[in-house]
């Protein structure tokens, strides 16, 4: 696959189970253990799907994804919460539309997979992906 996906979570075991996972099926991916190294990459150029974490300290998902769209790094990128959240809390208010998808921890790698592979067809049909 030409598309890169990042993996932005503050647990360390959960990054490392993830980024085995996927790199076994193909895909290529960065991880990430904070918001903060999230907009960096950003601004390094990175687009492709960014499966966010949202409870994390110091910036939690929803606050990236805010500084994400105040300095304009979302084109490009389709954002998948990975998270032990059952469902979004108020906190998503008025980000709602910049969040793709909702998966939760535990989850299906099979089903990860599958939903990452769904989103760089996206991404690549919108001329998203840029194969680096």
């Amino acid at each position: 696959m030409d598309a890169k996906v990042m993996l932005v979570d503050d647990e360390e075991m959960i990054r490392e189970a993830v980024e085995l996972f996927l790199e076994t099926e193909g895909v290529d991916i960065l991880t990430v253990a904070s918001g903060d190294e999230c907009l960096a990459r950003l601004e390094n150029g990175f687009r492709g799907v960014i499966l966010m974490d949202v409870m994390m300290p110091d910036m939690n998902g929803w606050d990236t994804i805010r500084k994400m769209v105040e300095r304009g790094l979302y084109d490009g990128n389709l954002i998948v919460m990975l998270t032990a959240m059952d469902s979004p809390d108020n906190e998503m208010d008025g980000i709602q539309e910049y969040v793709t998808d909702y998966l939760t921890k535990p989850f299906n790698p099979e089903q990860l997979l599958e939903t990452i592979q769904y989103y760089f067809s996206l991404l690549a049909a919108v001329g998203g992906v840029d194969g680096e």
